[in-house]
């Protein structure tokens, strides 16, 4: 088992590190009272499905005093266990906590009756303290975004590059473009087997479609084109804090064009993306004398 703890002031990006953490592939709770956390682990531990493999835990100043300050105990003695523990802390600027605060409008879980803001921030540091010195890794959040927080997080954590999920989608424009499209390519420009009485009621996945349309050199031009474009940029969202990845492949009806290009794709990245997955939007029910 992989354990995680996030931890970090209120208002310094806990939140947007868990959702980092659960977007790797952790499963994520939040504010697990510490005194659960064994008893939580040895129950884990006897799951043979794997659910709890890599786990995260979001700790903050909504745990009591005296727990906190144990922390660095709880931490020991999961150690011991065998337990590959982590630790990660935010903190930020007071200034820049005081400043979100006021965009977002929200109570700090420690300011209480008439205690001040920069009040509550300044126990905040004490209370949290034995977190903080016990953390494998420190972010200052003052002058990051979520964007680069992301990142950051995700280059900390061992063996998270590369797990972007890529899926190759294809369609017809006729029933819209998919809203879900990061990336949308309009293949409409190639020669239409729509036209081949022969080829009409056979789709993209068939062999003589592929053949009718690899007899035109613009069909390898486009491929060309597109697959290049594809390996220049994947890897930078590789890099990147993205999750999921759709490559929409659009001809009229989503029969043969798209079909056939979407299939050549994923042979293409088949064995460089880790998660690559293929979805014909408009076979499942494909119209009668569906242009495609």
């Amino acid at each position: 088992m992989k354990l995680a703890f996030i931890s970090g002031l209120s208002g310094s990006g806990k939140t947007v590190a868990l959702k980092q953490y659960e977007d790797i592939g952790y499963y994520c709770i939040d504010n697990l009272p510490l005194q659960l956390v064994s008893i939580f682990i040895r129950r884990a531990l006897k799951r043979s499905d794997g659910r709890y493999e890599r786990l995260a835990i979001g700790i903050d100043a909504r745990e009591s005093a005296h727990e906190i300050a144990r922390f660095p105990k709880y931490l020991e003695s999961l150690r011991t266990k065998g337990i590959e523990v982590s630790v990660l802390f935010l903190r930020a600027e007071d200034s820049v906590l005081l400043q979100r605060y006021s965009e977002t409008r929200r109570r700090h879980p420690l300011a209480q009756g008439d205690c001040p803001l920069s009040e509550a921030i300044r126990r905040e540091r004490q209370l949290l303290a034995p977190i903080a010195n016990a953390a494998d890794a420190t972010i200052d959040t003052s002058q990051k975004n979520l964007h680069a927080l992301r990142e950051e997080i995700q280059g900390l954590v061992p063996g998270s590059g590369g797990k972007l999920s890529l899926m190759f989608m294809s369609f017809g424009f006729k029933n819209g473009i998919p809203e879900d499209a990061d990336f949308v390519f309009d293949i409409r420009i190639l020669p239409n087997p729509h036209w081949e009485p022969e080829l009409r009621k056979l789709t993209g996945r068939d062999a003589a479609v592929a053949q009718w349309l690899d007899g035109h050199e613009a069909t390898g031009r486009l491929f060309a084109d597109i697959s290049a474009f594809l390996e220049r940029w994947l890897p930078e969202y590789q890099k990147q804090d993205r999750a999921y990845l759709t490559v929409a492949i659009g001809c009229t009806g989503g029969q043969h064009r798209s079909v056939y290009f979407v299939e050549k794709l994923g042979e293409r990245f088949r064995g460089h993306i880790e998660n690559l997955t293929i979805r014909h939007r408009e076979l499942w029910a494909p119209a009668a004398g569906t242009r495609a």
